[in-house]
């Protein structure tokens, strides 16, 4: 694992023309913080010394005995035992306690708009700070950031970050939010939860990027500090969750519905991949199974899929096959159903359900027209869904 200073982060960043965004330094030192740790797994084991610098007890485990501990973060719900590690190649059996090696390293720091992330209904134009570290829970055969989730902290280039200078980046840069993103989030969870929690009382926004494969407890807990959630809805047929992402299906289904009951913002974007999770009567069922459960309200994302990682073979999504998906959405009442990852097409755009008048223009992830006044249709008053002010 190769570390950077914090000068050579700065000045790498500002090469990218990102250190100007905030009017200054993108980051800089901090006096520490408080912040709530959380509660260690009761033992009587010795404490050992941590792994790493990078290292925290975990949340979320239990000792089974033996030296054998249990992560109880996800639904894998891996056994570990002594100096053995996760799948998600982050947490790390170290005498029967749980460490997690992602904490304040992560290998991806970026300043992007919010509308890459995709968020549509979240406050448009505004720009997000965005991190991520090594690892996930998945092993998506499609993956687009394979190079950094399927790696672990010590393969990948990493940046010493702890949450307030994360935090101290959004506010530099002019970040109306922070981004958990482009790995998995779940399995740095401890570096998010303490960063949104010092972001919210420094009145930064919290959005999660996830694969939704995520225990209820560990859920619950995070939507009590941030403001927006995205969660990928990799389709619906067990069988694709199992043979193109190595999980299921069904944690994946609990998690939406456990965001939306929280009444966190929420978006799905699904990734259509030709083949494999493109069939129509499949996508009608998702469809109904959206509004049966989350209503007409929440924004859909049909993006098309580009190949890499491991399906290099797979041609790139037909036009049209989004566009016959955002039909069948529409025809099972969803409200507002976009088309993602094909630049200047019309389903980009967000449209009144009431009026059908065009409110967001959007070209690529830049907004050219605006027709929202106090998060109503300009043009009719019908409010509309989202985080707008």
């Amino acid at each position: 694992m190769r570390e950077i200073t914090r000068r050579q982060f700065i000045k790498w960043l500002t090469g990218l023309g990102l250190g100007t965004l905030g009017g200054g330094a993108l980051l800089s030192p901090l006096s520490c913080a408080s912040r709530e740790e959380p509660a260690p797994t009761p033992t009587s084991t010795p404490i050992p010394p941590p792994p790493s610098p990078y290292a925290r007890e975990a949340m979320y485990y239990r000792q089974i005995g033996e030296g054998l501990v249990q992560c109880q973060l996800c639904p894998n719900r891996c056994t570990l035992f002594e100096g053995s590690r996760s799948p998600c190649r982050v947490r790390e059996n170290r005498g029967g306690r749980l460490y997690t090696m992602a904490y304040g390293n992560p290998c991806a720091v970026h300043v992007d708009p919010i509308e890459k992330k995709p968020f549509n209904h979240f406050l448009p134009t505004t720009l997000s700070f965005s991190i991520a570290t090594a690892g996930c829970n998945l092993r998506c055969l499609y993956c687009q950031n394979w190079h950094i989730s399927q790696f672990p902290p010590e393969e990948t280039d990493n940046v010493d970050l702890p949450p307030e200078e994360v935090v101290e980046g959004a506010l530099r840069t002019g970040s109306r939010s922070i981004a958990y993103t482009y790995s998995e989030p779940t399995v740095f969870y401890e570096y998010m939860l303490d960063t949104a929690r010092l972001a919210r009382s420094a009145g930064v926004r919290n959005v999660v990027i996830t694969n939704g494969y995520i225990n209820p407890a560990p859920l619950k807990e995070l939507c009590r500090v941030v403001d927006a959630v995205r969660i990928d809805f990799k389709g619906y047929n067990e069988e694709f969750y199992e043979e193109v992402c190595s999980g299921t299906l069904l944690p994946v289904l609990e998690s939406i519905k456990a965001v939306y009951e929280e009444g966190v913002h929420l978006e799905l974007p699904i990734l259509v991949v030709p083949t494999l999770n493109d069939d129509e009567d499949e996508i009608r069922e998702m469809c109904r199974w959206i509004v049966d459960n989350i209503g007409p309200n929440v924004a859909v994302h049909f993006n098309r899929f580009t190949p890499m990682y491991k399906l290099k073979n797979l041609p790139p999504t037909p036009v049209e096959t989004l566009e016959r998906a955002r039909e069948i959405g529409t025809e099972e009442g969803i409200h507002y159903v976009y088309i993602g990852n094909v630049p200047g097409h019309p389903a980009n755009n967000t449209y009144c359900a009431h009026c059908g008048q065009l409110l967001i223009g959007r070209k690529g992830f830049f907004v050219t027209e605006y027709h929202l006044v106090g998060g109503e249709c300009e043009y009719c008053g019908n409010p509309i869904p989202g985080v707008w002010e």
